[in-house]
């Protein structure tokens, strides 16, 4: 926990601003995983702080939504077009990634 928080400071991934009235927080929470080797070995424990995003009613508390996962078919692509350039591939853990947008 500490480590993610330490993260979250370091990359300055929130500001503290007054709550306008008639405004309500959102809560969030701790979410607890293990990390396993390829045996089934715990390797380390992962704690990520979450928002409860859920709370939130679009047009109101946003206006546009953002999924930074991969699909499935990318990742063929690369691994195709790797194999057909005859490239290496390296695989990489990102212990921490924050995705920032411009703010017009």
């Amino acid at each position: 926990m500490k480590e993610e928080m330490n993260s979250m400071t370091l990359n300055k991934v929130w500001n503290l601003v007054e709550l306008l009235k008639g405004s309500k927080a959102i809560g969030c929470k701790w979410v607890f995983k293990t990390k396993r080797d390829s045996l089934g070995n715990v390797e380390r424990y992962k704690a990520i702080l979450a928002a409860k995003g859920f709370f939130h009613k679009e047009g109101v508390d946003y206006t546009e939504t953002f999924s930074h996962v991969s699909k499935k078919d990318s990742l063929h692509i690369i691994m195709a077009l790797v194999a057909h350039f005859d490239m290496e591939l390296h695989q990489m853990d990102v212990k921490t990634a924050f995705l920032n947008r411009d703010r017009a």
